[in-house]
């Protein structure tokens, strides 16, 4: 009994727009697992627009990007010093390869905010500290971006063990610069939604010449939003703030590792779209009780189709499939279910990349310092 069918053609109909776009950041991966398409990350939901850059760096969407400000339900847990991967894809569905057109050349940054609460605590405002940062890279001759093409849209990350215990807001961002010097720089953001797991309890005392404001940390007119690409002249003034490396050990152990409390994935979820889950339905074993879990298991199945973002609705739809699976026993008077009652339901989420990069950040520092000394001896800041 698919009933479904008038939602999933006009979800079809927007996806089919999503080809003339440039990027966005889909999926997050911990110490090389995939987290399942969305899961955790806040990005639009508009698949018509999602990929678009940013409308202003003065906009409140510069913080998480468009849609950003709302969070999802899950925050997934990582450990302290952990890898985190951010994927960027030209089509969030996976529908076609690619991660930015290679005329989008640019830098990266990687940024972090720390919060009470993922659902009261504003994204946008202050608080905001760049981990890491690339520009242009003179021993490659390539751009971040150029570097992020060349690792199938994969942008690897090792969290600061710095970083104390508790809810983050990791925020990788690109920013393409083939119509900077026109006056149209582009910026690419989003948000992974993460719980640093540690005894680190102390509380990180950031310089304020550190923590930033989002929107506020740029403004249109510095040299690195207004770079020529086309008539270089390097070094290139990495926008915003500096990279923040704290200089003494700080921390704080607890005789307790913090927990998670909030936002957790269920364990016993028999499929996971984005930020949906499927939970088994009912026992039954009368006519009327199959048919009201038949309908409990369609209602769920309409939240998992409302919910769906842009990275589409495949498990959706295995979770359509154990629906109709039910139905089709109540009609056939198998009154006594359900079916494969518990059983874990196949993923359809994309196939990972292959091959899965070093972390940036890893023995790059001395790099970064260096190429900084030499922006500022040239009178770059």
């Amino acid at each position: 009994m698919k009933y479904l069918s008038p939602f999933l053609a006009g979800v079809a109909t927007a996806f089919a727009a999503i080809g003339d776009a440039h990027t966005a950041f889909t999926t997050l991966f911990i110490n090389d697992v995939s987290q399942g398409d969305g899961t955790c990350v806040r990005m639009s939901m508009d698949p018509q627009t999602c990929t678009y850059p940013i409308a202003g760096v003065d906009s409140n969407d510069m913080a998480c990007g468009a849609g950003g400000s709302q969070h999802v339900a899950f925050t997934c847990p990582a450990p302290a010093g952990g890898k985190l991967i951010f994927e960027w894809r030209t089509w969030p569905d996976a529908e076609q390869p690619g991660s930015i057109d290679i005329s989008h050349k640019g830098p990266c940054a990687i940024y972090a905010k720390q919060v009470q609460d993922m659902a009261a605590d504003s994204a946008a405002g202050p608080g905001w500290i760049k981990l890491w940062d690339e520009g242009y890279d003179d021993s490659s001759g390539k751009w971040c971006t150029e570097k992020l093409i060349d690792n199938n849209g994969l942008l690897s990350f090792k969290i600061p063990k710095f970083l104390p215990a508790g809810y983050w807001l990791f925020r990788p961002e690109l920013l393409a610069l083939h119509e900077a010097d026109k006056g149209d720089p582009q910026f690419y953001t989003g948000c992974a939604q993460i719980y640093i797991e540690g005894d680190n309890t102390a509380a990180l005392k950031v310089p304020a010449e550190y923590s930033v404001s989002i929107p506020g940390y740029v403004q249109a007119s510095e040299p690195g939003l207004n770079f020529n690409i086309y008539s270089p002249k390097f070094p290139y003034p990495m926008p915003g703030p500096k990279v923040y490396t704290p200089t003494g050990s700080a921390s704080t152990s607890s005789s307790k590792a913090q927990t998670q409390a909030k936002g957790l994935v269920p364990s016993d979820y028999l499929i996971k779209n984005a930020n949906w889950v499927g939970l088994e339905v009912a026992d039954y074993s009368t006519e009327a009780g199959c048919w009201e879990s038949s309908s409990a298991c369609f209602d769920q199945a309409q939240k998992c189709y409302d919910s769906a973002p842009p990275t589409g609705g495949a498990n959706c739809h295995v979770w359509e499939d154990k629906c109709d699976g039910i139905s089709a026993a109540c009609d056939a008077g198998n009154f006594k279910g359900p079916p494969n009652k518990g059983e874990k339901l196949q993923s359809k989420d994309p196939a990972p990349p292959s091959s899965i990069p070093h972390a940036v950040d890893m023995g790059n520092f001395k790099k970064l310092r260096a190429r900084r000394a030499r922006a500022i001896a040239l009178g770059f800041s």
